[in-house]
């Protein structure tokens, strides 16, 4: 049997190309496939499209800037204002006004790069032994070598032989566990990697405190906290940023995903101004980059999304779809339909307690879009999406748990 050439991330390669679902269109916060069947997205595609789809003014930017001029490097001597501008926005609304942004294309990008900023940080500092990484079970980084290699979710790292080194895995909220393997090896930590929200990992928030603890630990032992905001970042947490819904300041943070709810792939790494200041003191140049770092109609694409989320106050509206899905899942608790519900803004996880593949399956059959993470349904809708689609998305859960 020949296959298709189209090779599909997650998925099985054996998996015909006619058994996808073919997605030919979207508005808000619906998508429509090849066949004429509509579905509430309450996935967002893949944890990122905050200002739903088919907005106009989204095309409108994009095409702005393909009309003066579509692409070019920043690399030196060379820059462009909509990436330098869009810099400028970002640091704006992170928890660090003074910093400085790393620009790429994916998330798994942005996490390469962080840990290469991370190490090169210490050696410029004159600490050449500090290069491991402590990582979080559960964390998911991306799936280039170095996010594979601080994979928390250990299927994603087997199978690809030998991975990068200087690594050391702790158990998710654990924060004596991770108070000792700082104990242990201090003076040889880089950083500390962690989601605010772990997202592909079962949005699974934090304990209590742990976040805080984290940060006091890195402080103590000379080591830098690296946020990973692919998923939690521009608005989904109800803030700006994950780290300011929990109240921490990374040194480092990551970000793709919803810098342009999708539109054109985007991502960068915002650096603190301490870590800023320690780059500048490179004695010649900064030797990591992408083609496309900087792409201007990339970076034109994520200035207008952030003027949306900003002027459509986006940000509170993760907290009120928050409001709606947790009323909705605490009444299925209450009729013993799930197990347990946990997130935070417009981020959620319901846990069945059991198989979870067939009630996604089942909610697609009714027309909404969720993801399957072991015994746990995962929702990560638009921003836009309407009061009315949130209770058409509980209603529909409803059903196929009462069919069960």
């Amino acid at each position: 049997m020949s296959h298709h050439p189209l090779l599909h991330p997650f998925a099985s390669p054996a998996t015909p190309e006619a058994d996808f679902v073919d997605i030919v269109a979207g508005s808000g916060a619906v998508v429509s496939d090849s066949r004429g069947n509509d579905y509430i997205d309450a996935l967002g595609s893949l944890w990122y499209c905050q200002v739903g789809h088919g907005r106009t003014e989204m095309r409108d930017a994009i095409v702005a800037q393909l009309d003066s001029i579509a692409a070019y490097n920043v690399f030196d001597p060379f820059t462009n204002a909509p990436a330098a501008r869009l810099a400028e926005m970002i640091v704006e609304i992170s928890p660090h006004p003074d910093g400085r942004v790393f620009l790429g294309t994916s998330g798994s990008e942005a996490i390469d790069t962080v840990l290469k900023i991370a190490r090169l940080t210490h050696r410029l500092r004159g600490d050449d032994d500090r290069q491991i990484v402590i990582t979080r079970t559960g964390g998911y980084h991306g799936t280039n070598f170095g996010g594979t290699s601080a994979q928390g979710i250990a299927l994603n790292r087997e199978g690809w032989g030998d991975l990068v080194p200087h690594f050391i895995e702790v158990p998710s909220d654990d924060i004596e566990a991770l108070a000792r393997v700082f104990s242990k090896h201090g003076p040889r930590i880089a950083a500390f990697l962690t989601e605010p929200v772990q997202g592909a990992g079962g949005v699974v928030m934090p304990a209590d405190g742990y976040l805080a603890s984290a940060r006091r630990l890195c402080d103590q032992h000379g080591a830098l906290l690296i946020a990973d905001e692919v998923i939690c970042g521009f608005g989904r947490t109800g803030n700006w940023f994950g780290s300011q819904t929990f109240g921490v300041v990374p040194d480092l943070i990551t970000f793709a995903k919803g810098v342009t709810s999708g539109y054109l792939p985007l991502s960068g790494v915002i650096l603190s101004r301490e870590v800023s200041a320690t780059l500048e003191t490179v004695d010649g140049l900064l030797r990591t980059g992408y083609t496309y770092s900087g792409h201007p109609t990339c970076a034109a694409a994520a200035i207008r999304n952030i003027e949306l989320i900003r002027d459509e106050n986006l940000c509170a509206r993760a907290d009120h779809i928050g409001q709606g899905l947790s009323a909705g899942f605490a009444a299925m608790r209450e009729d013993g339909q799930i197990d347990s519900y946990r997130g935070v803004g417009a981020l959620w996880a319901v846990d069945l307690g059991a198989d979870a593949a067939s009630a996604r399956a089942a909610l697609l059959d009714r027309g909404v879009i969720v993801r399957v993470i072991g015994t746990a349904l995962a929702m990560c809708p638009p921003l836009v999406i309407t009061d009315v689609q949130v209770a058409t998305v509980l209603d529909a859960l409803t059903e196929v748990l009462s069919n069960r």
